[in-house]
């Protein structure tokens, strides 16, 4: 956020709905996250709706929660102003694309390039296919939508080259704003707005195997093919003999959506911990997922907090959001090279940067800042910088946007009714051609003229 934007609602609040295909319950994972307080806030300026595609047992004194089916989300889209989403929406319900309602796509979370890594243990057809499909999906959000949220500058450079590449950067967005922010502006993974506060120990003392004075790492979120936590069970292991009250704990490993597959490198590291006689010890995985409200009292269990990953182009435009709770629960970090994040611990000495899969670089970092005596000096760094990071900070553009709802500049030409028949007729050629290419002519019939 580069200047501080004046809230004042208009004579009535916008209506907003929210939509997230993620689980709205106790235990989140983060779109649902950042879905429940993207609402939370938005209602401090708006009156606003959250649905879930997925599944919803949440509930708001404030506003409505709902898991809805589509023709409940018919009627919710029908009573919006705006509509915020993330993910698969536009593809899943095609007919929103059609409604005159503003769109806002929260596009933090690069998909495709997530995929690359996810899909490496599907076939190769299937891997090349799916890659396609969700570059589409996302081109189709950048071509409709009138305003976007990113998590980072430097992701918001790589989304503008997409832009471009969809003819969004055009003279009519781009000269009432050169800078293009009113079509694309930050809003990064944000804390909570109030101070991480202990009500019991999860883990030391709790869980078998770790006690009251032992010194806990902790990893703070699922295990994907994406991170390396290989490297981190072996720099642990190297460790041990000089500190054998040294613990690293896993603090999620089973995904809360069910639709999130089960992920290789999960089992990989469990499996490398075993074979190192680790398990129980020295290395203790929570296979289930913490309840978003609980995870305070593991976090502030722990005295250390690590991401650890490899060298990739998802790595590059990532916002690892487990660094969030690290910044709130006030734990310095030790963090692999090569993200956002990777930047800001080194700029604001929040603990130490390594080099990918540098096992002895990450262990000396470890014992640096896990058993200095600045340690505390440190933590009081970590909690200054995530102050800066709040969710009232963080969701100000899109605040700002929904007490001001436009248009995009170039949605005009778009909503006309030839510009309405080209973006139907691309729509159905890109569907079209993706079921041709991927399951074959029969089913691109049957796709085509559907029985009667």
């Amino acid at each position: 956020m580069n200047q501080q934007v004046s809230l004042m609602p208009k004579d009535a609040p916008t209506r907003v709905l929210v939509i997230t295909g993620d689980v709205l319950g106790a235990k989140m994972a983060g779109p649902a996250i950042r879905a429940w307080e993207m609402s939370k806030a938005l209602h401090q300026v708006c009156d606003v709706r959250l649905v879930s595609t997925q599944a919803s047992t949440l509930e708001h004194d404030d506003f409505v929660v709902e898991h809805v089916d589509e023709a409940a989300l018919k009627r919710h889209v029908d009573w919006c102003e705006v509509l915020v989403f993330q993910g698969y929406t536009l593809s899943t319900f095609p007919w929103i694309r059609n409604t005159d309602t503003i769109i806002v796509a929260d596009i933090y979370d690069p998909m495709h390039l997530e995929y690359l890594e996810q899909g490496k243990d599907d076939s190769p057809r299937k891997r090349a296919k799916t890659t396609e499909y969700i570059s589409e999906v996302l081109n189709v959000q950048l071509e409709l939508a009138d305003f976007m949220l990113c998590a980072s500058e430097k992701q918001r450079d790589f989304w503008l080259g997409q832009l471009s590449a969809v003819s969004r950067i055009n003279p009519l967005n781009y000269d009432p704003d050169p800078s293009l922010r009113s079509l694309i502006d930050i809003a990064p993974f944000g804390i909570s707005n109030t101070p991480a506060v202990q009500t019991r120990h999860a883990i030391k003392g709790s869980v078998e195997g770790i006690g009251a004075d032992d010194q806990v790492i902790i990893w703070g979120g699922g295990v994907y093919n994406w991170f390396d936590p290989l490297t981190l069970i072996n720099a642990v292991a190297s460790l041990v003999e000089r500190h054998p009250k040294l613990r690293l704990y896993f603090l999620g490993v089973k995904h809360p959506n069910p639709d999130v597959p089960a992920m290789k490198m999960a089992a990989e590291t469990m499996r490398l911990s075993d074979e190192l006689g680790l398990t129980g010890k020295h290395v203790f995985f929570n296979t289930e997922w913490v309840d978003y409200e609980d995870r305070v009292n593991y976090l502030l269990d722990a005295d250390l907090g690590v991401s650890t990953h490899f060298e990739h182009v998802e790595t590059a435009f990532s916002f690892r959001t487990r660094i969030l709770d690290y910044l709130w629960a006030g734990l310095p970090i030790v963090s692999t090279d090569g993200d956002t994040f990777a930047d800001l611990v080194r700029a604001h000495d929040l603990g130490a940067v390594v080099p990918p899969e540098d096992v002895d670089a990450l262990a000396t970092a470890i014992e640096e800042v896990l058993y200095s005596p600045e340690r505390a000096e440190m933590s009081e760094r970590v909690l200054a910088f995530g102050e800066t990071m709040r969710w009232e900070r963080t969701l100000e553009t899109l605040l700002a946007f929904c007490v001001q709802p436009r248009q995009a500049a170039d949605r005009i030409r778009r909503a006309s009714p030839v510009g309405k028949e080209v973006t139907r007729s691309i729509g159905r050629l890109r569907h079209t051609t993706f079921w041709r290419r991927s399951e074959g002519f029969r089913l691109f019939v049957r796709k085509l003229i559907p029985s009667r």
